[in-house]
């Protein structure tokens, strides 16, 4: 459903997939009909029409923000798993709206954060949950791009709703949430200062888990950096690689960057600020996220997996960035509570 840029590509990967087959592409654009008969898969303007003729087996719902709930609901009615594309909803209301429907159905849905899929960000996960680092401190997060001109020319992308916190930053709040556990409170200043634009262009921001551990993120699609997932990972479609550092974890016994899996420790449990560090380098699989993703979904409709990340969980990463966003606007400590509320 949806065959804009990232339909495309979900497309292009299911056609690729002996797993799956691409049966019907869904879309209201005359451009997407082209993209159906180069994968050889009937084309549908009704999104509804294609689930009752062609009966799939699951969905991949990549259309405009606004349209997610309404798209899944229409799978969930009709028995068929999904994936939603991030974010969840365009709102926590209609996010809400879809957890209590999924959840009285028990019909699967997968929210398409595909960060987790990533073996770095999967293996981040295991070490803290592990306990190799310790007790976790403090994490520090960057999101550092800049986005040319042209981008701005989506009137969308410029207005509220549109800007880098829901776009981007939700990325890395939900891997941190993924890796470190819930946030329960945030403080956060941004700033419009480059652009002039009605959205931030910059913002920085602190949150506080629900272990006591503290983080701090910095975010900007206006400025000159490698320090981003994006391309430090490699995992990304449309980024050349630039192998660096966006995230730094810290605990009582070690500390952990990603994308680069650096584990630094002392030499003995006895050593201290004053002693030598010795890193230890994770290896990875070498797997690919979005592939990832699409085998996860696939055991998801055949009932081998339950989804990596639920409707309900998808919401509480929405929850989070909006508690940031408002925090930003009103000059004050936000929790997520206070949003679900």
């Amino acid at each position: 459903m949806g065959a804009g840029l990232i339909g495309r590509e979900h497309a292009a990967m299911l056609r690729a997939n002996p797993r799956v087959e691409l049966v019907g592409i869904a879309d209201v654009s005359e451009a997407a009909k082209s993209v159906a008969d180069e994968l050889g898969a009937r084309f549908f303007t009704d999104m509804r029409e294609m689930l009752d003729r062609m009966e799939p087996d699951g969905a991949i719902i990549a259309l405009p923000n606004a349209l997610h709930v309404e798209a899944a609901l229409a799978c969930v009615e009709r028995n068929v798993p999904c994936m939603v594309e991030k974010p969840i909803a365009d709102s926590l209301e209609a996010a809400i709206r879809l957890v209590t429907e999924v959840e009285k159905a028990g019909v699967p849905v997968l929210i398409g954060h595909h960060r987790r899929h990533s073996p770095d960000i999967a293996k981040a996960r295991q070490i803290v949950r592990d306990g190799a680092l310790g007790r976790l401190v403090a994490v520090n997060a960057m999101w550092l791009t800049d986005k040319p001109t042209p981008y701005f020319d989506v009137a969308w992308r410029r207005r509220p709703g549109g800007g880098p916190l829901l776009i981007n930053l939700i990325h890395d709040i939900d891997c941190l949430r993924f890796i470190c556990g819930d946030i329960n409170e945030v403080m956060a200043f941004t700033s419009n200062a480059i652009r002039s634009f009605e959205v931030e262009d910059t913002a920085s921001v602190s949150v506080r888990f629900a272990s006591g551990a503290l983080g701090t993120l910095l975010m900007s699609d206006a400025a000159v950096s490698p320090f981003n997932w994006d391309t430090a990972a490699g995992q990304a479609l449309y980024f050349p690689h630039q192998p660096e550092n966006s995230y730094h974890l810290a605990g009582t016994k070690a500390a952990l960057s990603i994308p680069g899996m650096d584990i630094w420790r002392h030499e003995s449990e006895a050593g201290h600020w004053q002693h030598p560090l010795v890193r230890q380098h994770v290896t990875l699989d070498g797997s690919r996220a979005y592939e990832n993703q699409l085998n996860h979904f696939a055991d998801v409709i055949e009932g081998k997996a339950e989804p990596l990340i639920s409707a309900r969980d998808g919401a509480m990463t929405l929850a989070t960035v909006l508690a940031i966003a408002q925090a930003g606007r009103e000059h004050r400590t936000v929790t997520v509570a206070e949003m679900l509320a």
